[in-house]
C-alpha cells in the first residue's frame, strides 16, 4: 500500500469524527469527508453490495480523483470502508477516474478505472491523458495491476482522442469472458462509446465503435453502462454540452438512455428509442448492477456540475447518491421504481383518502423531512378541470420546495427557487409527463437534504437536493380550481 493511499484513509478516519449524527443524509450514501462525485464500481460480491465513488477526501470541492468505498447489505444502510484508490503511480498521478468491478474466476475482484496523467504538449500546454487500468483485491485491499495501463491510445479507433477516454463499465459475458464500454470522443468532441473485449479479464482488445452520438446528443458522452433489460438492451450515458429537445432534454451536462436490440453475435446494437433518465436538477452518471434476485439496480450521483462549487471550501462533505432504483423496460420506456428494501424503513402510516379541495390545505400527520409518501390527484369534475396542482414541502414560514403539476399541458415541475438558496443557480425543471383525464400518481421521498419524485410508477424520476434548514418539515397542497386526492404518507426510519 502507497503513502499516498495510506496518507488518505488514516485523514478520512480522522475528520469523520468531526461530523455529527444528522449532518449527513439518512438512508443515502453521501460522501465519508470531503468531496464526492460518480458512482464507480457499483456491484455485489462476497454477499455485500459495494459502492466505490470518485472522492476527494481533503476538500469539499472537486480535487484530485481517489476512490471511497462503502458496502450495505440492503442498499439503505451503508458502512464505510477505507478508500480504495489514491492516485499515487505515474500513469494516475492527476486522478483515479471512474470505472467499475467484477469478480474474478479465482474470486478476487478486479476494479477497472481511469487513470489520468499530465502530458507537455510541443507549445507547452499541458493536457490530461487518460487510459484504463486495473486493481485487484479482496473487497477492502487492492493492489495495482503490473501491466497498467491495459487500455491506452494505441488501442483507440482512427480519430479517437486520448484526452477524453474514460469511465470504464465491464460486465461478463455468458462464455464467462468479459466485455467493456468506455466513453470516448470522435474528432470535434463529439461522444461515442467503445467496446472491448477480455478473456481474462487483464488483457484487453479494442472491438468497435457500440454507439456513436453524430452530433445528437452534447458532445462527450461519460460514464457509460450497458446491459440487457426485458428483451431489450439498454445504454445508459451521460452527455456534456445538452441542449434541450423540448422538455426531454435540458441544457448542460444531462442523461441519456438509448434502448434497442442488441445482435451478440456480431456485436452490433440498433437504437430504436431515446429518453433522459433523470428529468430533475440533480442527476449524472448512473451506473447499474446485477442483483444476484435478477434485479438490474441503478444509482447516480445526486448533483448537478453547474451548481455543485457554491458551497464553502469548510463544509466538511460534500455529494450524495441517489436512492438506489430497479429497471425496467415497458412499451419502449425505461421505467424506475426505488430498491423494494424501502418499504422496510416505514413507519407510521398516515392516510387521508379522497380528500375534496380548492386553494391552500394541510392534512393532519402530513409533515416530516424523511418521509415516503404516495399522492393520487383527479379532477372532481373532468369538465371543470383543476388548472394546477402543488404540493409544497420542507416547508415553514419562509422555505419550501415545490411539485406542481398543470394538467392541460400535462406538465410537472420541481421548483426549489424558495429553499434558501442566495445563489442564481439551477431552481427549476418541467418534464412532460404522462396523465389521462388530469389523473397523475407520485411517489414522494424525502431525506434530509434530498427530493426524487417518481411519476406515475416511475414512467419519469425527478431528482434534487435540497439544504433547506432541517426543522422546515411542513408540508402543505395547493389546487387552483377543485380536484381530489388521496394522500398515503410514512415516516421512514433508518
Amino acid at each position: 500500500m502507497s503513502q499516498t493511499l495510506r496518507d488518505a484513509r488514516k485523514y478520512e478516519e480522522i475528520t469523520e469524527q468531526n461530523i455529527g449524527a444528522g449532518e449527513k443524509p439518512s438512508f443515502h450514501l453521501a460522501a465519508r469527508v470531503g468531496w464526492m462525485n460518480d458512482p464507480n464500481g457499483f456491484s455485489y460480491y462476497q454477499g455485500k453490495y459495494h459502492l466505490f465513488y470518485q472522492y476527494h477526501p481533503y476538500n469539499s470541492h472537486w480535487g484530485p480523483m481517489h476512490w471511497g468505498h462503502a458496502v450495505s447489505g440492503d442498499l439503505l444502510h451503508w458502512e464505510y470502508l477505507p478508500a480504495a484508490l489514491a492516485p499515487d503511480m505515474a500513469y494516475d498521478e492527476a486522478g483515479c477516474f471512474s470505472g467499475s468491478a467484477v469478480e474474478l474466476p479465482d474470486g478476487r475482484q478486479l476494479l477497472m478505472y481511469t487513470g489520468v496523467h499530465k502530458e507537455v504538449q510541443e507549445d507547452g500546454q499541458v493536457r490530461e491523458v487518460q487510459a484504463q487500468c486495473l486493481a485487484i483485491g479482496d473487497g477492502r485491499d487492492y493492489g495495482k495491476y503490473q501491466g497498467n495501463p491495459v487500455l491506452g491510445e494505441h488501442d483507440l479507433p482512427e480519430g479517437g482522442s486520448k484526452y477524453d477516454f474514460r469511465d470504464p463499465k465491464m460486465w461478463k459475458a455468458a462464455d464467462g469472458t468479459f466485455r467493456c464500454v468506455v466513453g470516448n470522443c470522435a474528432p470535434g468532441r463529439d461522444g461515442q462509446i467503445l467496446l472491448y473485449s477480455s478473456k481474462d479479464g487483464l488483457s484487453w482488445k479494442y472491438e468497435k465503435i457500440l454507439a456513436a452520438n453524430h452530433g445528437r446528443f452534447g458532445k462527450a458522452w461519460e460514464c457509460p453502462d450497458f446491459f440487457g433489460l426485458d428483451g431489450k438492451h439498454v445504454l445508459l450515458t451521460s452527455p456534456m454540452d445538452m441542449l434541450p429537445q423540448g422538455l426531454e432534454y435540458h441544457n448542460g451536462n444531462g442523461t441519456l438512455c438509448l434502448i434497442g436490440d442488441y445482435d451478440e453475435k456480431e456485436e452490433v446494437f440498433t437504437e430504436e428509442q431515446d429518453q433522459a433518465i433523470d428529468y430533475g436538477i440533480d442527476f449524472y452518471a448512473p451506473q447499474t448492477l446485477l442483483a444476484p434476485d435478477g434485479r438490474r439496480i441503478m444509482v447516480g450521483w445526486m448533483q448537478n456540475w453547474d451548481t455543485c462549487n457554491l458551497h464553502s471550501p469548510e463544509q466538511p462533505w460534500f455529494g450524495q447518491m441517489s436512492l438506489p432504483r430497479e429497471l425496467s423496460v415497458v412499451n419502449g420506456r425505461l421505467v424506475q421504481k426505488p430498491v423494494r428494501e424501502l418499504l422496510a424503513l416505514r413507519r407510521e402510516k398516515v392516510r387521508h383518502e379522497n380528500v375534496i379541495f380548492s386553494g391552500l390545505k394541510t392534512l393532519d400527520g402530513v409533515k416530516g423531512r424523511k418521509i415516503d409518501m404516495e399522492l393520487s390527484i383527479r379532477p372532481l369534475d373532468e369538465e371543470n378541470m383543476y388548472r394546477k396542482f402543488a404540493v409544497r414541502f420542507a416547508q415553514d414560514s419562509t422555505y419550501h420546495t415545490a411539485i406542481s403539476f398543470r394538467p392541460l399541458e400535462s406538465i410537472l415541475k420541481i421548483d426549489r427557487k424558495f429553499s434558501g438558496t442566495r445563489r442564481a443557480v439551477i431552481h427549476q425543471r418541467r418534464s412532460r409527463v404522462g396523465s389521462k383525464n388530469g389523473e397523475i400518481k407520485l411517489r414522494v421521498i424525502l431525506d434530509l437534504f434530498s427530493v426524487e419524485v417518481f411519476v406515475n410508477g416511475g414512467e419519469h424520476v425527478l431528482s434534487a437536493t435540497i439544504y433547506t434548514d432541517r426543522a422546515a418539515d411542513g408540508i402543505s397542497f395547493l389546487v387552483d380550481g377543485v380536484a381530489a386526492m388521496d394522500v398515503v404518507k410514512y415516516s421512514l426510519e433508518i
